[in-house]
Order: structure tokens, then C-alpha cells, then sequence
């Protein structure tokens, strides 16, 4: 871990511990070592941050939409963290290749199968992209859920401090069956991840995963 990294941290911990009241008793579920897909909801700029900078000594990469980099600030930041660019709604190996990468060195990726910010904090469908990595990894998939962050811009423009809340579930692995992997399958194994992540928040925030069909067909706990 670089010193910019590590000096980093300890500005966005002192900082949001300031702003906001985190609850971060959960983390410490977080296995210490090994490979990890960490599936997470998306609301906007404060989770990821915040969460890497409380996740250390483990480090935690993050996949982020190439346009990022078009901010120089943005993308010094995003360098700094190591996070990998994608750019959405093509094919694109290379960042796979990257995210694969993290994984097979035992690192821990962070994935918001979203792919896109919420800003109410209500869960959207989930894209299927993160089933590519979990399968050909074999990585175990660890969902943690946040909340609260929702109100972090108007709770500051009122000097009032953010009630930021994470929960962290169980990990488990992906199984296919055998089957053949069509888009409708691999939609299926996205939609049974989520509804994990559903599980670990208010239902307020379960939005399109509220009563959503819970079957596990493709989860292997571990």
C-alpha cells in the first residue's frame, strides 16, 4: 500500500468521521484474507471511498465507468485506489482481464452490479456483469449493503451530520449447473445476489428486490 493511499484513508476517515455518524461495527465480518467479489448498492460518490478507506489494512478495488478519468481530479483519486476502468455498455476484456487480475492475487473487487447510482438509495435491477467474474474466478461473492448516504448533500447544506449504516451478509459462491449460460440465466443468478443484498437493508431500500422471489438456485454458501 502506497503512503498517498494510506494518507488517503486516514483524511477520509477523520473527515467523514466529521460529517457523518458510520456504523461500522459489520466490517468486521469481512474475511481478512483471501479473494473476495464485494457486491454492493450504488448511490453515489461517498460509499466507495468510505468503505476502502474503512476496509484497511485490506485493500479494495473497484471497477468505475471510464469517464471518471475525464475529471483530472477524479482520476488521480481513482488512481490512486487502483480502480479499474469499464466502459459500459460494450464488451470490454480488458477490464475483465484487470478485475480477474485483483481476484487471482487475492484481492478483494468491489462490484455494484447496479451500474449506476441511485441517488434515493433504493435498489435498481441489477445488470448481470458480475456473474462473468464469479464464475470464471470461483471468488467467493460477499454482499454488503449501505444506506444513508442518500442525505449526505442535504444534511451538509443543513450543517447536519449523516447517519451512514452497512451491513455486510454471508459469502457464497456461484454454481450454473452445468446449464448453459444464456442472458435469461445469467439474469436469474444476478437477481438471486441481489435479493441477498435486499436482505441486509430496510425494506424501504429494497426497491425493485422488494418481495422479489428468493430461491437460491445458483448460491453455494460458504
Amino acid at each position: 500500500m502506497t503512503r498517498t493511499r494510506t494518507m488517503l484513508a486516514w483524511m477520509i476517515r477523520t473527515g467523514t468521521s466529521v460529517l457523518c455518524r458510520i456504523d461500522t461495527g459489520s466490517l468486521s465480518d469481512v474475511p481478512a484474507h483471501g479473494p473476495l467479489i464485494l457486491v454492493m448498492n450504488h448511490i453515489n460518490s461517498l460509499e466507495v471511498p468510505l468503505l476502502s478507506a474503512h476496509l484497511q489494512p485490506r485493500q479494495m478495488t473497484g471497477v468505475a465507468k471510464v469517464e471518471t478519468w475525464a475529471n483530472p481530479l477524479m482520476g488521480w483519486l481513482f488512481d490512486q485506489w487502483e480502480a479499474i476502468p469499464v466502459r459500459r455498455g460494450e464488451a470490454d476484456v480488458l477490464a475483465v482481464k484487470r478485475s480477474l487480475a485483483v481476484l487471482a492475487g487475492g484481492g478483494i473487487l468491489a462490484v455494484a452490479p447496479e451500474g449506476t447510482r441511485s441517488y434515493s438509495g433504493r435498489l435498481l435491477r441489477a445488470r448481470p456483469g458480475v456473474v462473468t467474474l464469479a464464475l470464471h474466478s470461483g471468488a467467493p461473492i460477499l454482499p454488503v449493503a449501505h444506506w444513508g448516504g442518500e442525505k449526505f448533500s442535504g444534511n451538509l447544506r443543513r450543517m447536519r451530520r449523516t447517519d451512514f449504516h452497512i451491513r455486510v451478509g454471508r459469502p457464497f459462491t456461484l454454481r450454473d449447473g452445468g446449464q448453459r449460460l444464456t442472458h435469461e440465466v445469467r439474469q436469474a443468478m444476478v437477481d438471486e445476489i441481489m435479493v441477498e443484498l435486499a436482505a441486509l437493508m430496510p425494506e424501504f431500500y429494497r426497491g425493485d428486490y422488494s418481495g422479489f422471489p428468493t430461491t437460491q438456485q445458483y448460491l453455494q454458501f460458504v
